[in-house]
């Protein structure tokens, strides 16, 4: 038992979340969904820093944002975007039947669009979980920290890429952005934040 799986067998019984595993299977989705460990933090993250507005960049299945719904108070809200229409149905119908359905509102189409669009709105936030197609990472964090309300919270999943990150032999784009925003999370002058090294890496920085 590697400590990862130690940490998640505390947790693994969650019946909400392993329900929308199998509606994501059964969809034919991908089965990427944040680790349950981190899954957890999210709540937690959200729920300690009284987050009232987060968005999240990549929704998928509705598994992060359950996680992220959950640390909110009852009238707090959550932005979710995601590029395909099919995969933001599903994600509503999970997320509703969690129970969180009132407090999410899905944009769909490319990430940057929308991220253009609530800039142009005006809008700001406190939490924003950034776990969508990797070469947009830098770009994402630039709108996050655009978009941010004074010490609001970035999280970033899939910081090592399934180890590729950390090997000097790969690099794709998408190995290179991903090199750039850990980078970026970790040493950016506007930002104090890390790089967790559990599961596939998530790295959190908080807004000066």
């Amino acid at each position: 038992m590697n400590p990862e799986q130690y940490a998640d067998h505390f947790i693994e019984n969650d019946e909400v979340l392993n329900r929308v595993k199998q509606v994501t299977a059964e969809k034919g989705m991908p089965e990427i969904a944040i680790a349950p460990g981190y899954g957890r933090l999210l709540t937690l993250l959200v729920k300690a820093t009284g987050a009232a507005r987060v968005l999240e960049i990549g929704a998928l299945g509705g598994y992060s944002g359950i996680c992220l719904a959950r640390g909110l108070a009852p009238e707090g809200t959550l932005t979710s975007l995601e590029l395909k229409q099919e995969f933001a149905d599903v994600a509503r119908a999970n997320v509703t039947e969690a129970g969180f359905g009132g407090q999410v509102e899905y944009r769909v189409g490319p990430a940057l669009d929308s991220l253009a669009q609530l800039k142009a709105e005006g809008q700001r936030f406190d939490f924003f979980f950034i776990d969508a197609d990797k070469e947009n990472y830098p770009n994402y964090l630039e709108y996050a920290i655009e978009l941010a309300n004074p010490g609001a919270l970035i999280a970033g999943d899939n910081t090592f890429l399934r180890g590729r990150t950390l090997n000097p032999d790969k690099n794709g784009p998408s190995v290179q952005a991903i090199r750039r925003f850990n980078e970026a999370m970790a040493t950016d002058d506007r930002l104090i934040g890390t790089i967790l090294p559990a599961y596939d890496g998530l790295a959190v920085a908080m807004v000066k």
